[in-house]
Parts: structure tokens; C-alpha cells; sequence
């Protein structure tokens, strides 16, 4: 069996991080489905979807990690080419990745016990992010 739904989130961009682990598990508990894998999977190439610990001083940490690996005032060829300033939030973006997959068993998404599904967006602008959740099991 296999169940899509999604969800859109309002973001603000420059690493706007979501804990959106609820929206996942009402999508899981819509589906019925009980034991298989869950795909969450977002549109778009200035953002992405991963799994973290959600508290106050670990997201200015990856912050300031992501500005190490791909600083926001560097002037990519992106931004000359297309002259929208967000060449740093399409390599932030394909470093993390667009999707996880997590397993599902018994009804459960199977997490450790401060691992939140997250989605960051790091565009330099507001958005209206989809995210897709799809779920394929029994």
C-alpha cells in the first residue's frame, strides 16, 4: 500500500529551521498503514529536510557551521548568472538533501529520543515550502 499527502510551512529563509515531526506523524496516522518506510521529501533547491536535535543553541551551531561551508557574502557563479543572491542556500541545500526516508513499524516512525525531523530553509527570502510525506507499507 502505498499513501501521499503534504503540508505547506511558511518560512522566513537564512536557515529558518521547522520541527516537523507532528506533521509528519498526523500524516502516519491518517495513512493507517503500520509497518513500512516513510519518505518526507521537499520541493524546491534552497531548502531541505533532515533530522536533529530541535533546541535553542544546536540550530545557531549549524548556523554557523553552514556559513563556514558555504558563506552567505561569497560571490558564487550563481549569483552572477541568475543575479539573485542565494547561490549559498542551493549548496547549502545539496549538502543536507531534500529527503529522508525513516522506518515505521507498529505505527510508530522509529527515532532516537532527540531526533525531531526538521526542515531548513535557507533561501534569502520568505517561502511557502511543500512538503511531501509518502508512506509504503502494510
Amino acid at each position: 500500500m502505498v499513501y501521499s499527502n503534504n503540508f505547506t510551512i511558511e518560512t522566513q529563509g537564512k536557515t529558518d529551521l521547522h520541527n516537523i515531526t507532528s506533521e509528519v506523524v498526523k500524516i502516519i496516522d491518517e495513512s493507517k498503514i503500520k509497518n513500512g518506510q516513510v519518505l518526507i521529501y521537499i520541493t524546491g533547491t534552497t531548502a531541505s529536510i533532515t533530522t536533529m536535535e530541535v533546541q535553542a543553541e544546536l540550530d545557531k551551531d549549524l548556523s554557523e557551521a553552514l556559513e563556514i561551508i558555504a558563506p552567505a557574502d561569497k560571490e558564487y557563479h550563481h549569483d552572477k548568472k541568475w543575479d539573485d543572491h542565494n547561490g549559498y542556500s542551493h549548496i547549502r541545500s545539496t549538502f543536507i538533501g531534500n529527503s529522508i526516508t525513516v522506518p515505521l513499524v507498529n505505527g510508530e516512525i522509529v527515532l532516537g529520543t532527540w531526533q525531531q525531523i526538521v526542515l531548513l530553509d535557507f533561501d534569502n527570502k520568505k517561502r511557502d515550502r511543500l512538503v511531501t510525506v509518502q508512506i509504503v507499507g502494510e
